[in-house]
């Protein structure tokens, strides 16, 4: 969870399709994935015939109770758990997003934002179309029913061929699923091998959460096809389609940032791995005299005991979180906002009093929640705080499904690093250049995304206008992101 003004979760994508306890180990899945999404979950499935679906509003274990678990059974599933942008938090727009047309069901979950969704919105609505949703998902299966293709390969093709932005989608139709990655890769998603049967997953830990082997990601611009046999006792067939790639990948860099379990790999790189060498970096680049360090939790500890260890100062917990909240406590008021991260966060006084502090967290958004931590550490008597940054300074809003202030809002948009360092009351700050980011992940992956440091967006954004490296003016904006 993050306060109101920082950076808020993606959404996580899991299935299983050839198992007789599919839906079990998508719930597991989901749990897995939790941490990319708290407003939403849901699950869709195979029962007999037809396709099913649940969901509701809250975290995976609010909308399944082991008896909606009890009562769900079938050898294919597809899961979802998700964000949403303010005022879209709805359970019409809860996925997976179930749909029935002259080509039968098929049940669609996605992460990512599609850029150019209100304008295809408006073209399909004028052509007739009808939305249940305000979703920018939602456009996909009405192209999908407009394709002429006979297939559900590829109709899917076809219609992803008339989306723009970020994607990591499964459909589930009664007789297999899809999976596709956009040609830029923005979102992480990989397949991976359960007793015959195959699994889908955003990132390698709800792999490990069901006990699957990992076979690999899936690639930017690619389609795989999972069918189950007509007969049973056959394992399912995989075929994999690749579409016009990019020239350029550009997978989200905080993923490694922020979003994904320390626990997960992402091509091969462990995020944990990845983090601590940020701390190092970070380390060597803000060298300071302190007593101790501490990180923010969850997605800072491991940035913070790499610091730590390059520094040569010990790594202490100095800030307690309650694992026990949810989004409920996020408010636009100031009051409220300051309550929530006395809730979600307690300093340890006894650990602090007296002492010169390394805070080390992973991003500074709007400063809202960065200024009520230094000033909880302060509270409890440390004696300095020092503030140190994972990543570079966050200048530009996300247009591919993270959830992030407007440009106006943000911090390092409009302020230098010592106006940040006064707004939120640390005694030094120091983030990374963007060259040290690049140092330990440029050489790892084939191409990140680095546009909310650059405004360099790979995708063109649509009402956007050239401002400080900002692409060209483009069209109206999508509206939902996931």
């Amino acid at each position: 969870m993050r306060m109101s003004g920082e950076i808020r979760e993606e959404c996580g994508v899991f299935a299983v399709v050839g198992h007789p306890r599919a839906v079990e180990l998508c719930y597991y899945g989901l749990y897995a994935l939790q941490h990319r999404g708290q407003e939403s979950a849901g699950i869709a499935w195979r029962q007999g015939v037809r396709l099913r679906v649940h969901k509701g509003m809250g975290l995976v274990s609010d909308v399944f109770p082991p008896e909606a678990i009890a009562s769900m059974s079938g050898d294919m599933a597809l899961g979802h758990v998700r964000y949403s942008t303010t005022g879209e938090s709805r359970i019409e727009n809860a996925q997976p997003l179930l749909v029935k047309m002259y080509r039968g069901q098929f049940a669609l979950a996605h992460n990512g934002n599609l850029t150019n969704a209100a304008r295809l919105r408006r073209e399909l609505e004028r052509e007739g179309s009808i939305f249940q949703t305000t979703s920018d998902s939602e456009v996909i299966p009405h192209l999908v029913a407009k394709s002429g293709q006979e297939d559900m390969l590829g109709a899917l093709g076809s219609a992803l061929e008339k989306v723009q932005g970020a994607y990591s989608l499964v459909a589930l139709t009664p007789h297999g699923l899809i999976a596709a990655k956009d040609p830029f890769g923005f979102r992480p998603l990989c397949l991976g091998r359960l007793d015959g049967a195959y699994v889908i997953s955003s990132e390698t830990c709800g792999l490990d959460s069901v006990g699957a082997e990992f076979l690999r990601e899936i690639e930017p611009g690619e389609m795989v096809e999972i069918l189950l046999p007509a007969e049973g006792g056959a394992e399912p067939s995989i075929r994999t389609v690749s579409r016009a790639e990019s020239a350029r990948h550009a997978l989200c860099v905080f993923e490694f940032i922020y979003f994904a379990r320390p626990d997960s790999d992402i091509y091969g790189l462990n995020v944990h791995k990845a983090r601590k060498q940020l701390g190092r970096v970070l380390a060597k680049k803000g060298p300071v005299e302190a007593d101790l360090v501490t990180g923010v939790p969850d997605s800072s500890l491991s940035a913070a005991s790499g610091f730590a260890e390059e520094a040569g100062i010990p790594f202490e917990t100095g800030l307690v979180k309650n694992r026990y909240i949810g989004r409920t406590f996020i408010s636009p008021e100031q009051s409220l906002r300051e309550l929530a991260v006395r809730i979600k966060l307690n300093p340890l006084r006894t650990l602090l009093k007296g002492k010169r502090v390394v805070l080390v967290d992973d991003s500074i958004v709007r400063g809202t929640t960065s200024r009520h931590i230094v000033g909880l550490l302060r509270s409890a008597g440390a004696k300095e705080v020092h503030v140190r940054i994972s990543s570079p300074p966050y200048k530009y809003p996300c247009y591919y499904g993270i959830d992030t202030s407007s440009r106006g809002e943000l911090a390092a948009a409009s302020m230098s690093v010592e106006e940040i360092r006064q707004a939120i009351g640390a005694d030094s700050l120091v983030f990374l250049d963007l060259e040290d980011l690049q140092e330990v992940l440029g050489t790892a992956i084939d191409g990140f995304c680095y546009s909310c440091f650059t405004g360099d967006y790979p995708v063109p954004v649509p009402g956007i206008q050239k401002e400080d490296g900002l692409n060209d003016l483009f069209e109206e904006a999508g509206s939902g992101r996931r």
